[in-house]
């Protein structure tokens, strides 16, 4: 039995195990097309002997950039590795000039991109990259070699075993792959995960996910060239999980009805997108369907696990699943046994109305750094605690420092930034990784996040402020879409709004208000900042007075990862958007 050490054991272990007809399913042209684990492992071998028949050698560096998670991307995966070589995935939205970075500072000879946009992108600066060889797209492109080219390279099969001593010379503590973390600020570092650290973390996450092995079905579509959704597709492999591309964000809809799956992935962006067009559709009822769906999701809100709440409780939510949450069982497929959380921290009101409505969320927590997961909520045995990340993953001990920052040791930690020992040196000491973020484990040994250590500041009155909470409180107003909070060294915190413009724009109209359709003009209407003030307001009475918001400005555009307001997982990059609205920052402070 394939003893699964390294990441192209995961498809040969799938093979032994629970061989699939559907291993890796996307949609072409409308139409989903699969591949069997067979083809997966016939096709990754062709592509390994190509790539030695272009000369790839061992720990020579490979580039991937798709827009879209795609059945190509996991077959060059296990392609490129099978030869020594390690991957660099590389997000496809960020700017010409970090592609051209990243592609020197990893030295890449070879590039894999989806399609014409990326082709492009690279096209413009590949003449200042002496290192790449040539690029390869997924998608038919006029003047780009395909990929298909290098499967035909690889047809012929006499040096297979010039691939099979490749991977016999690989081991689980050798580099797998370089990735390169969009990062709040300054220039992308180059994160070296081993095999052991995400094989193994791939291996212990998969207790906590509460499917039936062999037999499940996952919808897969937040950027694969982020180590949590692609640790969780090797993780789908071992556990035999039939593994589907969604097309885009804009179809997700759409797949979850088509695919019915019982696993997928979520960042809390998503589901408070979710939720807030469930209550934007509840908001259109009237009368007594009305008061059912808000009486159904007040109650939501109080949920607790565990029956905690008692029978009366109980007795209630089932009416109220068979009334009204039933129906938001079946938008999301109707077969969900788990949506795992990660990248931010999730609301528990989210968590709350989410699981009572029979979708149950479970919130984990790590970083790229940590091949990414270090803890996780389960369902199962008491595991599961509303408003923490769950409990340490197995062989992984995590500790709070004096100054209340999370350390971490285990299996999944990196074995540091590529070319730059002096940042590596910074986060590894003391034998244990410094998080940077700051969190508290209760009496149980659930861990709870309480907020960045590097973006917490102090009022010029010496008191500290830790925004990610004022944020996350503000957030559940309907009004406010993104929320910064600023401060640091002046007199209060104040807080620049990006408003939900979609619902201001129904609510001006029941209420009469004439909020103009142009956003720049409506971010300057008193009578708008002084409802989202209120809203402010509102939640400010569950903090202290030196943490409340004072004062708010609307910036006159929408934030956006093209626009650089947001990284790609869509956490705000608060420097750039700080200093893009440097006079409404003024304006607040009276600079």
């Amino acid at each position: 039995m394939t003893d699964v050490k390294r990441l192209f054991d995961f498809p040969y272990y799938q093979l032994e195990q629970y061989p699939q007809e559907k291993a890796l399913v996307s949609k072409v042209n409308g139409e989903w097309i699969a591949t069997s684990t067979q083809e997966y492992i016939d096709k990754a071998n062709a592509i390994s002997r190509g790539l030695i028949r272009l000369g790839v050698q061992p720990n020579d560096k490979v580039a991937i950039i798709s827009m879209t998670n795609r059945t190509e991307w996991n077959i060059c995966d296990i392609g490129i590795l099978q030869t020594g070589a390690q991957d660099v995935p590389i997000y496809p939205t960020i700017s010409e000039e970090d592609y051209e970075y990243i592609l020197n500072h990893s030295e890449s000879v070879y590039c894999f991109v989806s399609c014409k946009e990326v082709a492009d992108k690279i096209q413009k600066i590949k003449g200042n990259v002496p290192s790449l060889k040539e690029v390869y797209s997924f998608d038919e492109i006029e003047g780009c070699s395909n990929w298909s080219d290098l499967l035909k390279l690889g047809e012929d099969k006499s040096n297979q075993d010039e691939v099979e001593s490749r991977k016999a010379a690989v081991n689980e503590d050798d580099l797998a792959t370089l990735i390169y973390t969009s990062g709040t600020t300054g220039r992308p570092k180059g994160v070296m995960l081993s095999h052991k650290n995400i094989a193994g973390n791939a291996k212990h996450s998969k207790g906590r996910l509460p499917i039936e092995m062999g037999k499940s079905t996952a919808l897969s579509f937040l950027p694969v060239c982020h180590i949590y959704e692609r640790m969780l597709l090797y993780m789908y492999q071992y556990c035999g999980v039939s593994i589907h591309f969604a097309e885009s964000l804009e179809t997700i809809s759409d797949n979850l009805k088509e695919i019915h799956p019982e696993v997928m992935t979520a960042v809390p962006r998503l589901l408070e997108k979710v939720y807030d067009k469930i209550i934007a559709k509840g908001s259109d009822l009237t009368g007594v369907k009305s008061k059912l769906f808000f009486w159904a999701v007040d109650l939501g809100l109080q949920w607790e696990p565990y029956g905690q709440n008692g029978w009366w409780y109980e007795t209630k939510l089932k009416l109220a699943r068979k009334l009204i949450f039933s129906k938001w069982q079946e938008a999301l497929g109707g077969n969900l046994q788990a949506i795992a959380s990660g990248s931010a921290a999730l609301q528990p009101r989210l968590a709350r109305v989410f699981n009572a409505a029979g979708c149950p969320v479970m919130e984990g927590y790590g970083l790229t750094e940590t091949a990414p997961v270090l803890t996780v909520n389960d369902m199962r045995n008491g595991g599961f605690r509303i408003g923490t990340v769950g409990k340490a993953l197995p062989d992984t001990e995590i500790k709070i420092a004096h100054d209340g920052e999370i350390l971490v040791k285990g299996p999944q930690v990196m074995i540091g930034y590529y070319k730059d020992p002096v940042q590596t040196s910074e986060v590894l000491k003391d034998g244990y990784f410094h998080t940077g973020d700051i969190g508290e484990i209760d009496a149980d040994g659930f861990l709870k996040i309480t907020d960045r250590k590097k973006e917490m500041f102090k009022t010029s009155g010496g008191k500290y402020v830790a925004p990610q909470l004022l944020e996350n409180a503000m957030k559940q107003s309907r009004f406010i879409e993104q929320i910064m909070v600023v401060g640091d060294g002046e007199k209060m915190p104040a807080a620049l709004v990006q408003p939900n413009w979609e619902f201001i724009e129904s609510w001006s109209k029941k209420k009469g208000e004439n909020i103009s359709s142009d956003i720049k003009i409506a971010s300057q209407d008193e009578v708008l900042i002084n409802r989202i003030m209120e809203e402010v307001e509102k939640h400010n009475e569950k903090f202290g007075q030196w943490e409340k918001i004072k004062k708010i400005e609307i910036t006159p555009e929408i934030w956006s990862i093209e626009e650089g307001h947001l990284t790609p997982t869509m956490k705000m990059k608060r420097k750039v958007i700080k200093a893009k609205y440097m006079d409404l920052y003024n304006k607040i402070y009276g600079h």
